[in-house]
């Protein structure tokens, strides 16, 4: 058997493990041959590969990125995409895929799955937004760099009596803010679930200062104010329809210091949070997700995914992994936000 491996979206630490995993299994036991597809979707929609054997994969454990390289590529919105794939699939002599990526890359698998494409899924993104699973690999590393730097941004914020905002990222959903948040003792978290109100935040502000301490706060890049919207870095839209957020963390120092009086600065992380090397545990789980898929292929489980429950790694349905996202509940919010100010 011949199985196609593509990366999709966004780059994520972990990605190259997955890959290493599922070629370390797949060509000693059950003797596959692996075909890399380039840049995501793109690789299958216009034949664009790289041969995969362990040689190919050696040293790939502690490395970030992909080196299948990745894009947000959308078949469904290409005129006969959905065609142009099946037919470079059986060019290829590729009897079956598996899919690294988010939300809008597994549905596409999804989709594809729906139409006859003999497929597998990986679940990939910092957000740790996908449903059907309790983790994805590469959010640990995410909260960990985030984390880093709230404990650095502490040292100048007392030094300088600033408030410092922190924005990071993670779209709609908050769990990046609301782990590094918690674990960098930030005096505030703003996150998407649950829209802000900035007088509130404005007197957390203050109250820290009474005390003689500067303020951190972290926000999430799809956070809302009461009565406001998102903030975007632009009106263009990507293949998947998203816009591009980012801008809310300048926006709350503006207003804190219009309304405090007490000046504000902003760090936006960025990408830095899905760059670099992956942690022990995203290492850990990125494997056995990879070891996971390669099983599920030899038993023939299309249009599963990978996911972990607990300890354990299980696959569950694709359609109901990507069908809606997994959201910060309000009420563990509430337990974060008995230390704020």
């Amino acid at each position: 058997m011949r199985v196609g491996i593509l990366t999709g979206g966004g780059d994520c630490p972990g990605l190259n493990a997955v890959i290493r995993a599922i070629v370390r299994r797949g060509v000693p036991e059950y003797g596959y041959q692996f075909l890399g597809f380039r840049d995501g979707w793109r690789g299958p929609l216009e034949a664009v590969t790289r041969p995969l054997d362990i040689p190919a994969v050696r040293g790939l454990l502690p490395r970030g990125g992909t080196i299948l390289g990745s894009s947000r590529t959308n078949p469904f919105a290409i005129d006969d995409g959905v065609a142009r794939i099946k037919k470079n699939l059986q060019d290829l002599g590729v009897d079956a895929l598996i899919a690294i990526g988010g939300e809008d890359t597994l549905g596409v698998a999804s989709e594809l799955h729906e139409k006859g494409v003999k497929v597998v899924g990986v679940p990939k993104t910092i957000d740790n937004d996908l449903s059907g699973t309790d983790y994805t690999f590469g959010f640990d590393t995410a909260v960990n760099i985030a984390t880093e730097a709230i404990d650095r941004l502490h040292t100048t914020a007392e030094s300088h009596h600033r408030t410092l905002i922190v924005e990071v990222m993670g779209r709609h959903a908050g769990w990046i803010a609301l782990h590094s948040g918690m674990a960098g003792g930030a005096n505030a978290i703003l996150i998407p679930e649950v829209r802000f109100d900035i007088e509130q935040v404005c007197a957390w502000v203050q109250d820290r200062f009474r005390l003689d301490y500067a303020p951190i706060i972290v926000v999430s890049e799809g956070a809302m104010p009461q009565g406001g919207e998102e903030v975007l870095l632009t009106g263009e839209t990507d293949a998947f329809g998203h816009a591009r957020l980012g801008g809310v963390g300048e926006w709350l120092g503006r207003e804190i210091e219009a309304r405090t009086g007490k000046e504000a600065r902003t760090t936006v992380l960025g990408h830095v949070q899905r760059g670099g090397t992956p942690t022990a545990r995203d290492r850990w789980l990125a494997t056995r997700f990879g070891l996971h898929a390669i099983d599920a292929v030899a038993q023939e489980r299309w249009g599963q995914m990978t996911a972990l429950h607990g300890t354990d790694v299980v696959t569950v349905p694709l359609q109901d992994a990507t069908k809606e996202l997994k959201l910060v509940d309000p009420d563990l919010y509430a337990e974060a936000a008995v230390f704020f100010g």
